[in-house]
């Protein structure tokens, strides 16, 4: 274990209902055993599925040779002849058929070799499959951040009636340059933004409430943009006929974890005089994935 040297990838697709895409989607990966999908979790209300994958590295990587960048960019080739984004409609705000790609370091991977992995993909992306590629985090030389990308690209807004989105990035020439492919997004496709950033947490709170503007205003406060928990991304997705969840993004789960978090959310729905449910993690920890994958 003292030499282990890992590579994580979580990949996020906009779809989670058709059965024969994601069966396409998970054959692709298979091609390259070298790279196993961890964890998978479907959310079919957000319409949303996000796969888990770890690959060991070589001592001296070459992005090339990776088998978590051949199963990853795999995947995604496959995403992208299976799924059409304009049939697409969920509760979850997505940019493109593939929304979000992050590498992570595990072990003793560097977060440098990362970031090189990551760009290599985007490259790959941008240029043989056409769509209009963004790079953040560790991968991006300004360390422009992902909730920047995609303030820019209007994520945060639905575009749809009440609280659903439908589609994708309606212009066909976007306003924020791409760090590769095309100027022009195709419909059916989207974009595709990819990072490499350390180790993230994700965690949903259900709010026994529709009231979509209380909840946003929950959501704000418990972020660090709003004032609130620093390090923690927060936002109000609609989950169902009497949920909404706070869905978060603990960019520093060591310094401020899913307990300090549900405790918060909980603090400020009292207030509020609404109920709040227990929280749920949409992946393992990463000591939980190090764990699963050695044993396969």
């Amino acid at each position: 274990m003292s030499k282990l040297m890992l590579a994580c990838c979580k990949l996020y697709i906009s779809e989670s209902r058709n059965r024969a895409a994601l069966e396409s989607i998970e054959r692709a990966a298979k091609l390259f055993p070298e790279a196993a999908i961890i964890n998978k979790f479907e959310d079919e209300t957000y319409n949303r599925v996000g796969y888990t994958l770890v690959s060991k590295l070589a001592p001296k990587p070459s992005s090339n040779s990776c088998h978590l960048k051949s199963a990853v960019l795999a995947m995604v080739k496959a995403a992208f002849e299976t799924i059409d984004l304009e049939l697409h409609c969920g509760s979850h705000p997505r940019l493109g058929v593939v929304d979000h790609v992050c590498f992570h370091p595990l072990a003793l991977t560097s977060l440098d070799q990362m970031a090189e992995i990551a760009k290599s993909s985007a490259a790959d992306i941008g240029s043989s499959m056409q769509v209009p590629t963004f790079l953040y985090g560790a991968a991006n030389e300004d360390g422009r951040t992902l909730d920047t990308i995609r303030r820019e690209l209007g994520y945060f807004k639905p575009n749809s009636s009440g609280t659903q989105w439908i589609g994708g990035p309606k212009p066909e020439f976007l306003p924020l340059k791409p760090d590769e492919g095309p100027a022009q997004v195709t419909q059916e496709k989207g974009v595709v933004v990819i990072g490499a950033t350390r180790w993230v947490d994700n965690y949903n709170i259900p709010i026994f409430s529709t009231d979509i503007a209380v909840v946003r205003r929950i959501a704000k406060q418990v972020s660090g943009r709003g004032g609130g928990l620093p390090s923690v991304q927060a936002m109000a997705l609609a989950h169902g006929e009497d949920v909404t969840e706070v869905a978060c993004n603990l960019l520093e789960p060591s310094k401020v974890g899913g307990d300090r978090v549900q405790q918060e959310v909980e603090r400020l729905a009292r207030e509020e005089n609404i109920a709040v449910g227990k929280g749920y993690f949409t992946d393992l920890s990463q000591e939980e994935i190090v764990d699963r994958y050695l044993k396969f």
